[in-house]
């Protein structure tokens, strides 16, 4: 399977997108276990 120059910039797009969203709703996750952990007084 040869990618066109578009074809690998788009896939680069998606996928970058894709990480980011997955990334940022990981650390949403890390950041609510922890404020179930140590709660604010």
């Amino acid at each position: 399977m040869v990618l066109s120059n578009y074809q690998f910039g788009l896939l680069m797009l998606v996928a970058g997108m894709g990480l980011t969203l997955f990334t940022l709703w990981l650390l949403t996750l890390v950041m609510h276990f922890l404020k179930t952990i140590f709660p604010n007084r």
